[in-house]
């Protein structure tokens, strides 16, 4: 008898418990399974608040291009079957797999915190990189507009800001992006797996389809915002032969920077993206995962600096060819975008924080 597949809307069937228990669950067939779930609604998305003394996070990791980052939210109801954030939910107690999806952690108060991290006579301007662990546009910010808030606060500062996104949404903040691409504060870079409309269904059951993010990405274009593709994560035997037709489609929707990651598996996203593999894909399941294991060094996750990204051996080697090749081509990464820093000017702290008036 073949596996049920996900609940319908959501990319994991699985719902583990995270690695930091005490004790794990593990699940049987005792017969009513299919019986019960048929009917089933699927599962609704559960909104849980948290506070912070700080919104900035910092990082040193040599292989990413951004020391500072904003995550307005943790999990994403884009439910990604390859998600790499996934077990980050293991942090606060929950699973990495249908709990990510459906228990998502926001900031009402991260503007607020921002505005007075940004007032800082400490604070120095660098690029910070909006909602690059789980999406800022996911579905559940079009009612919450947290990312449009943050978004508001820096260009209102005149703050660079670097954006990963596979939403559509974005469209709407092009009033914001617009105003500071004429700075050149900003630029976006799409994340496009595939233009495969029913693979895309299966990896990022609830993103924009692929046509809907070229889309999004040629009207960004067309404004003068900086536009990008990431072809991530690329995932041998599954989208990796998509390279060179994801990145063309992006070139003709005004992409001029263009990169790839190759799949990533830490932790508990090693059982959640096999089982994936085995309701999609049970044919190739073996072959991806040897691959992966060829490029990782025997294993199906290497964390380490300077390969974590790419992997390495003939594979690795192959498909960064690639990438040069079709960039070279198409005239892609031809010159690196460097924000601008030196137009930013710090908030003016509110009547909360100071009683003292501006003096100018």
């Amino acid at each position: 008898m073949s596996a049920p597949p996900p609940p319908r809307g959501r990319g994991s069937r699985l719902n583990p418990d995270n690695r930091f228990s005490d004790w794990q669950r593990e699940g049987f067939d005792d017969g009513w399974q299919d019986a019960a779930e048929g009917d089933a609604p699927p599962p609704a998305t559960i909104l849980l608040v948290e506070r912070s003394r700080s919104v900035i996070s910092r990082n040193t990791s040599p292989d990413v291009p951004f020391s500072q980052s904003i995550n307005p939210y943790k999990g994403c109801e884009h439910g990604c079957a390859y998600c790499f954030a996934r077990p980050g939910h293991a942090y606060l107690g929950l699973s990495p797999g249908l709990d990510f999806e459906t228990r998502i952690v926001w900031k009402p108060d991260a503007p607020e915190v921002l505005r007075r991290e940004l007032a800082s006579p400490r604070y120095r301007c660098l690029p910070i990189a909006l909602g690059i662990n789980t999406d800022g546009w996911q579905p559940v910010e079009r009612r919450l507009r947290l990312t449009r808030r943050l978004l508001e606060i820096l260009c209102e500062t005149r703050h660079p800001v670097s954006i990963v996104t596979k939403s559509a949404l974005v469209e709407r903040d092009l009033d914001l992006l617009a105003d500071m691409a004429r700075d050149r504060l900003v630029n976006v870079m799409f994340s496009v797996t595939t233009l495969d409309p029913q693979l895309a269904r299966k990896l990022e059951p609830r993103a924009a389809s692929p046509a809907r993010r070229l889309a999004a990405m040629e009207r960004l274009h067309r404004a003068g915002v900086p536009v990008g593709v990431l072809f991530a994560p690329l995932i041998p035997a599954i989208n990796d032969h998509e390279m060179e037709r994801v990145l063309e489609a992006a070139h003709k929707a005004g992409a001029t920077q263009a990169g790839y990651v190759l799949l990533r598996l830490p932790h508990e996203l090693k059982q959640l993206f096999a089982d994936w593999l085995d309701s999609h894909f049970p044919d190739r399941a073996a072959h991806v995962h040897s691959l992966l294991r060829q490029m990782r060094g025997g294993v199906l996750n290497d964390s380490q600096f300077g390969s974590r990204m790419r992997g390495q051996g003939l594979f690795a080697d192959l498909y960064s060819q690639r990438l040069k090749r079709i960039c070279a081509r198409l005239g892609l990464n031809r010159e690196r975008l460097a924000l601008n820093t030196t137009a930013f000017r710090p908030p003016l702290p509110s009547r909360d924080d100071s009683p003292q008036m501006p003096l100018f």
